[in-house]
């Protein structure tokens, strides 16, 4: 029986352990008798960190792989690999992946779209809750040792924009629908006005500044691509209400900073609560850290205790719809981008 070779170049999140964890080998090797699975994690990080004394080691793992499971592959992956058909992802989203040779050849490529909906859905959540109780206010008193009452706000009666409803757009209009709040999206696909589940008002993308002046808060949840990259800048800033907030969990070049930035100094929004940024990782002498208004945090709002478990039994359910000839989970449309 011929076997279907798979290298996984996941390392653990436990940096002192750059090899794949022991648990996703055995549930990927236990998929299918004919998988012949290798760890190449250690030696791709040691290349991207400018190690290449196990490059000739690599280069015969990848010369017969036929899959790739992991967040990045080594460099210069289809001559490494001629044998390649397809790549599992497994970051949220798929930007990094853009214009690369993966990206520009016939190797199939999938995400883990739908894994990140809960954890991401409930730092949505916590931020809108944070800006409304004035957690940071509190924050910078406890620093002080200050005690000074001040007045928060409430989420119930408030309204949602959601710009982008795929699984993690759902999650938060569902979350905040809890909270008794009136929801209004945008999505890419949405032709004309309408709803949708825990959704008020579905509105066409080309709306979006008419649910921007409606909005307490707006939540970014979409993909960055060519398309969406600055779709918040200057106009749509001042577009909304100076008393609202925005809150970032896709990809920092969803918004013109620069213009964010200036709507902090002017006033324009009351606060934001950003989980990304450009760069990554935002630069020290970067204006956004001096904003009292401002949430950071970096880049782990997707994060949850058992990411790779829930990414490899994706993976595992893709494994046994390939070797069963059916159609793959979340491929990604290399045009859209996502």
């Amino acid at each position: 029986m011929e076997s279907l070779n798979v290298l996984v170049v996941t390392p653990s999140f436990d940096r002192n352990l750059p090899h794949a964890d022991e648990e996703i080998m055995r549930r990927i090797s236990k998929v299918n008798p004919k998988i012949k699975v290798k760890d190449g994690s250690t030696l791709t990080f040691a290349e991207f960190q400018g190690e290449m004394s196990g490059k000739e080691k690599l280069d015969a793992m990848l010369a017969d792989t036929e899959i790739i499971f992991g967040f990045i592959p080594p460099k210069n992956i289809i001559a490494r690999a001629p044998r390649l058909k397809w790549m599992q992802a497994v970051s949220a989203g798929v930007d990094r992946h853009q214009g690369t040779e993966i990206w520009k050849s016939k190797v199939i490529l999938t995400g883990v779209s739908g894994i990140h909906a809960t954890p991401i859905g409930e730092f949505v959540l916590g931020f809108m809750l944070m800006l409304a109780k004035g957690m940071p206010q509190c924050f910078q008193m406890k620093q002080k040792h200050e005690w000074q009452r001040y007045m928060p706000h409430t989420l119930r009666g408030k309204t949602v924009g959601i710009v982008g409803l795929g699984h993690i757009g759902r999650e938060v209009a569902r979350l905040a629908k809890a909270f008794g709040m009136k929801v209004i999206a945008t999505r890419r696909s949405a032709r004309q006005a309408g709803k949708a589940r825990n959704v008020d008002l579905l509105l066409p993308q080309k709306r979006m500044k008419e649910m921007l002046a409606e909005s307490d808060y707006v939540a970014l949840t979409l993909p960055l691509t060519p398309e969406s990259r600055h779709i918040i800048g200057e106009a749509e800033f001042k577009a909304m209400k100076k008393t609202a907030c925005i809150i970032n969990i896709g990809r920092g070049g969803l918004i013109d900073q620069e213009a964010l930035v200036k709507a902090l100094d002017a006033k324009q929004i009351a606060g934001a609560g950003l989980d990304v940024a450009t760069p990554e990782p935002l630069p020290k002498d970067s204006r956004l850290w001096d904003y009292d208004n401002v949430i950071l945090s970096p880049h782990v709002s997707g994060g949850m205790e058992d990411y790779m478990k829930q990414a490899t039994e994706l993976f595992c359910e893709n494994l046994k719809r390939y070797i069963d000839g059916k159609k793959l989970l979340n491929v990604i449309d290399k045009k859209k981008g996502y």
